[in-house]
């Protein structure tokens, strides 16, 4: 019997508009009777999702199965060392090793094979030693001094996000006393490795504080050394990639500041880069360029009376960064993102026809020399930066993938522009890429505008066929060309994989990005179900035969689809959804609420905000209507979407679905926003997921299934 949450009328007020929310009292996580109605939710979509289990099994042993577990990733060159991960057999985390340098000159990386043993090789970190004991366990901060003989890391073992920070002697494997508790993840050594700095969150989970940590002095001796009061603002603290300047950096969703320190003046004052002003937003990186200190700086503020939306890059001297030149001008087709200063190159990250690329920029001795973009064979692909740490190298590591073609990593020689792969991943048993193909198709938006999506599936499959259509559209992120092993437990059993590329995202550029926020929201919403219409006329696939995928701002995506076209899925899935955002965007004591105002709008001055978020919100406009099938899948220490929001939105489904179809909630007890922790455990939450989907999509055989729940 599917659970009844009880009903206790909460009331809410806001400009004159009052709402009587009878789930609220699901909020309170340390009341027993709430865990033991999320506790019940659990047993239910366990019984109900009970016959799935031999799939569920099978699945998650194909994933084992085609997973190199003994592997090791490509070494990385950082001063007399190279760095690489070790994954072993059986083992839920991964090892940070290092092994030595055999010369100044040698930039070869070493060959590694799994199981044969690296000469004088060192274990940095085993993370699968500092999770014993705990069901939950993540890494933040992971800091090496410039030297190689102190790493500075933090973990966090509750799922909340707030890490406890030490420091290991790599020279003897032992902890120093210095121990930090409830900080941010990152830390990041000052030139001299006398001094470590590191972040804390304010009440509302957002980075604020900056502090300075001299090494062995007690914590309480600690200096904040900046502190940013205005919510709506986080702060991050890092190094320049040439480590001669600290940066503090301060950004809302709009509006960006930097400010700067030599290395090796741990204990100065930092200076400005370029004041704040709303709506500007700008990086700054540190380049040597024809002998001489220079900022390069990303910016969209106006040029020649222009807004540069994609952003344009200028370049400004150390002591006067306002006083810029253009380098690269506005293009409202290429969304400039990045770039990276070498000692003799740099390297420009940007993206165009929804496709992110790469450029290298020579320097010379008088400034900027030639520019090339890297050209690849195909259509849809990901090409960007690995781990360059080093500043003089004469190779630069980048990395290569598309949805069909596992990861590789390369070397390229500045010298000669040879590209030297050094690693494709590993996919065991009959992996063949051709057996699989990608294209990009386009949808028509209700507005007449035209939707990119990627479509990948196993080169025999004809329509119409099971669909999985995934999407995300917010924050300006962009679903960009991935391979994935689990992926493939799909495809080859004939499901269509196919990504919505919605307006919020980044795909398509900054103006993409502003057409899907604020007043404009409910066009991320219509795009998706204008792309799910696309591949039903065109024959991708049919209504009966289609589920929605989509997490955390995707999972809004989810429940908006679910209130607006219920009718063209047979199932949907949410990951950790933001389902209830007035409530959320309402409440500025909640994590990370303020800041979100840049985002959605702020309901709470705005009427305007309050009526147009209202008027979407997945949680207030569940009907009694039918609903497709949903599975719900949420963590009870997520700090980022609370685990009352989806809760609110089943209970609310499961009341008013006049359907038939069966409305889930699966609560992970001990995880936060990522879900569970350790490659297996995310594995079997992956097969879960997917067992469910192979159902949805009557891509199921029998043999693979016991009975029914």
């Amino acid at each position: 019997m599917a659970p009844i949450a009880k009903t206790v009328p909460t009331t809410r007020t806001h400009h004159g508009d009052v709402v009587v929310d009878e789930y609220e009292w699901l909020r309170e996580k340390s009341d027993p009777e709430v865990v033991a109605y999320l506790e019940a939710e659990n047993a239910y979509t366990e019984a109900q999702t009970a016959h799935l289990k031999p799939l569920r099994e099978k699945i998650f042993d194909e994933i084992k199965s085609r997973t190199q577990e003994t592997d090791l990733s490509v070494p990385t060159r950082r001063g007399q060392w190279w760095y690489y991960g070790r994954t072993l057999e059986g083992k839920s985390y991964g090892m940070q090793c290092r092994c030595p340098v055999a010369s100044p000159d040698d930039w070869t990386p070493p060959s590694l094979d799994a199981g044969v043993d690296v000469p004088g090789e060192e274990v940095v970190l085993d993370a699968n030693i500092l999770a014993e004991g705990h069901e939950f366990f993540s890494i933040g901060a992971f800091s090496l001094s410039e030297d190689g003989h102190l790493l500075a890391y933090s973990v966090d073992t509750e799922g909340d996000e707030r890490y406890t920070l030490r420091i290991k002697d790599l020279r003897t494997g032992d902890l120093f006393p210095d121990e930090i508790a409830q900080t941010a993840p990152g830390a990041t050594w000052s030139a001299d490795q006398q001094y470590l700095f590191y972040q804390t969150v304010d009440e509302s989970w957002r980075p604020d504080k900056v502090w300075r940590h001299r090494i062995g002095t007690p914590t309480t001796e600690d200096v904040v050394i900046f502190h940013e009061p205005d919510e709506s603002y986080w702060v991050s603290f890092g190094e320049t990639r040439s480590e001669k300047y600290l940066m503090i950096w301060v950004g809302s969703k709009v509006t960006t500041e930097g400010w700067y320190l030599d290395a090796h003046d741990p204990t100065g004052e930092f200076t400005v880069i370029l004041p704040r002003r709303d709506g500007v937003e700008y990086s700054a990186e540190h380049a040597v360029v024809g002998g001489q200190d220079r900022f390069l700086i990303l910016h969209n503020d106006v040029v020649d009376g222009v807004k540069a939306e994609n952003f344009v890059l200028a370049d400004a001297p150390v002591e006067d960064p306002s006083a810029m030149t253009i380098l690269i001008e506005h293009r409202d087709d290429v969304r400039l993102e990045d770039v990276d200063a070498f000692g003799r190159h740099l390297v420009l990250s940007y993206r165009r026809d929804a496709v992110p690329r790469m450029a290298l920029w020579h320097l010379d001795d008088d400034g900027f020399g030639e520019r090339h973009e890297l050209e690849f064979d195909e259509e849809l692909f990901s090409v960007g930066l690995g781990s360059n740490p080093e500043w003089d190298a004469p190779l630069l590591r980048f990395g290569y993938t598309s949805f069909i073609t596992p990861s590789r990593v390369y070397d390229y020689d500045l010298a000669t522009g040879e590209r030297i792969l050094r690693k494709s991943q590993p996919v065991l048993g009959d992996f063949d890429p051709a057996r699989y193909t990608q294209s990009r198709e386009w949808a028509t938006a209700e507005d007449g505008t035209e939707v990119p999506l990627s479509v990948i599936k196993r080169v025999d499959v004809e329509g119409p066929a099971p669909t999985l259509l995934y999407g995300y559209g917010s924050y300006e992120a962009s679903m960009d060309p991935g391979f994935s092993v689990s992926r493939l437990s799909l495809l080859d059993r004939g499901i269509v994989f196919v990504i919505a590329h919605v307006r919020g995202g980044g795909e398509m550029g900054r103006l993409w990005y502003e057409d899907g926020k604020m007043l404009n929201k409910k066009n991320t919403f219509t795009d998706f179900v204008a792309c799910a219409r696309h591949l039903v006329d065109t024959g991708v696939t049919t209504a009966d035969r289609m589920v929605a995928d989509g997490g955390s701002a995707g999972g809004l995506l989810m429940g908006a689809v679910a209130n607006l076209a219920p009718e063209l899925f047979a199932g949907i899935l949410a990951n950790v959804p933001f389902v209830d955002p007035l409530t959320s965007i309402l409440d500025p004591s909640l994590p990370l609420t303020v800041i979100e105002w840049d985002e959605w709008g702020n309901p709470l001055e705005n009427r305007d905000v309050y009526d147009y978020m209202k008027s979407y919100s997945p949680y207030e406009n569940v009907e009694e209507k039918a609903y497709p099938a949903i599975l719900a899948i949420t963590s009870i220490n997520d700090t980022r979407v609370l685990y009352v929001e989806p809760a609110k939105w089943i209970a609310a489904l499961r009341v008013k679905n006049t359907g038939s179809e069966p409305i889930l909630l699966k609560t992970e007890m001990s995880a936060g926003h990522g879900g569970v922790s350790g490659r297996y455990e995310k594995w079997k939450e992956i097969a879960f997921e997917y067992a469910w989907v192979v159902e949805r999509t009557g891509a199921i055989a029998p043999a693979e299934v016991g009975a029914a729940g």
